[in-house]
C-alpha cells in the first residue's frame, strides 16, 4: 500500500480524492488545502470541499496559510511519502517539499498542457471559444505547471457548457486517468513527454476588468465569455444605466444593421440586443444590482418594463 498525501481545495479535487481513498492500493495520510475562507455577506468561516470530504473520510486535514516553511510542510517532509498528489491546491510547492515524494509529485492539471498554464484553464478554454480540452497528468517542479506530462484526455466543450459543467466533467476525466497512470509511474513504464514551450498559453487568474462583456464583439464571443465565467465571478454590463450581472445567454443566427447595444427585439419573453459582426445575442437569465437572480420575462415586467426596441441599452461594456 503506497502512501499518498493529497493537496486541493475545490469540488474539481473532491472525485479524485475520493478515487485514492477507496483504492485498496493507496493510503491518504493528510490531505492538505486552503484554510477557511469567509463567505456569504455574514461572513462566516467555510470550509473548502476538499475538507469537508477528509473530514467525512475521517483523514487529517492540514490547513497552512503559506505552505513554504510551515509545520504542516515539515509533518510532510517527515512522513515522506510515496506520492504527493495535487488537484487544483492553489499554492507553489518549494522543491524541498516535492522532493519529498519517494517515488513521485505528480499534479492533475484541468487542460490539455502546454495549452493554458496557470489557475484559470477551465474558464479560457470556454472563453476562447475551444471546441475541446481536457486533463493531464504532470510532474510537478519548480516552474508553474511546467513539468514533464505524463498522460493526457480529451473532452469536446459543448455549446451549452459553462466552468461549473466542465469542472464536473474534467474532475471524472482527472480521477480516472490519474488510476490508470500511478501504476506505470511505480514501475516504470510511462515515458514523461516534455511540454513543447514555443506552445505554452498562460491562463492567469480572472481579472475585475475581465468580468465585463464588450457588446462590440461578436454574439458567439460574449457567449462564451457568459460561461467561462459562469457559476463565478459572473460577467456583467451596465444595461439601462444599472450594472447587472448577465448569468445566460443565446447567441442567434440572425443579422442586424444596428449599432451594438441597441435592442433588435423586445416582447414579453425575449429581450435580444445586438452585437459586433452584426450579431444579435439573447439575454435569457440576469441579475440587475439589489434584485436577485431573473428570468428575461421576470425582467421585462419589472426593472425593464420601459425598454423599447431601437433603445440604446447596453453601455458599451464600459
Amino acid at each position: 500500500m503506497k502512501s499518498i498525501v493529497f493537496m486541493g481545495t475545490p469540488n474539481f479535487a473532491v472525485p479524485i480524492l475520493k478515487s485514492l481513498v477507496e483504492n485498496v492500493e493507496y493510503k491518504v495520510e493528510y490531505v492538505v488545502t486552503q484554510p477557511d475562507r469567509p463567505f456569504g455577506r455574514k461572513r462566516k468561516l467555510k470550509a473548502s470541499p476538499v475538507k469537508e470530504t477528509a473530514m467525512e473520510l475521517d483523514i487529517p486535514v492540514l490547513q497552512p496559510e503559506k505552505i513554504s516553511g510551515s509545520e504542516e510542510m515539515n509533518r510532510i517532509l517527515e512522513l515522506q511519502p510515496d506520492f504527493i498528489i495535487t488537484a487544483a491546491f492553489g499554492q507553489f510547492l518549494p522543491v524541498k517539499l516535492l522532493n519529498a515524494a519517494k517515488i513521485a509529485a505528480v499534479n492533475v492539471h484541468g487542460s490539455l498542457l502546454p495549452k493554458y498554464r496557470g489557475g484559470a484553464p477551465v474558464q479560457y478554454s470556454i472563453m476562447n471559444g475551444d471546441a475541446q480540452t481536457g486533463v493531464s497528468i504532470m510532474y510537478m517542479v519548480k516552474k508553474m505547471d511546467a513539468g514533464d506530462v505524463l498522460d493526457q484526455a480529451a473532452i469536446e466543450i459543448g455549446p451549452d457548457d459553462d466552468t461549473a459543467s466542465m469542472f464536473d466533467k474534467l474532475s471524472l476525466l482527472g480521477r480516472d486517468l490519474l488510476l490508470k497512470t500511478l501504476p506505470k509511474i511505480e514501475n516504470g513504464s510511462i515515458a514523461p513527454v516534455p511540454q513543447d514551450e514555443s506552445k505554452v498559453v498562460f491562463s492567469p487568474n480572472i481579472t475585475r476588468e475581465q468580468e465585463v462583456l464588450d457588446f462590440n464583439q461578436s454574439a458567439r464571443q460574449i457567449d462564451c465569455k457568459v460561461r467561462a465565467l459562469r457559476p463565478d465571478p459572473i460577467a456583467y454590463t451596465f444595461m439601462i444605466g444599472k450594472r447587472t450581472k448577465i448569468l445566460k445567454t443565446k447567441p442567434l443566427d440572425i443579422s442586424t444593421d444596428l449599432k451594438p447595444g441597441t435592442v433588435v427585439n423586445k416582447n414579453k419573453h425575449a429581450l435580444d440586443i445586438a452585437t459586433g459582426n452584426s450579431g444579435v445575442i439573447s439575454i435569457v437569465e440576469l441579475q440587475p444590482a439589489g434584485k436577485p437572480k431573473q428570468t428575461i420575462t421576470d425582467y421585462l415586467n419589472g426593472v425593464g418594463k420601459n425598454i423599447q426596441i431601437g433603445d440604446m441599452v447596453i453601455d458599451n461594456g464600459k
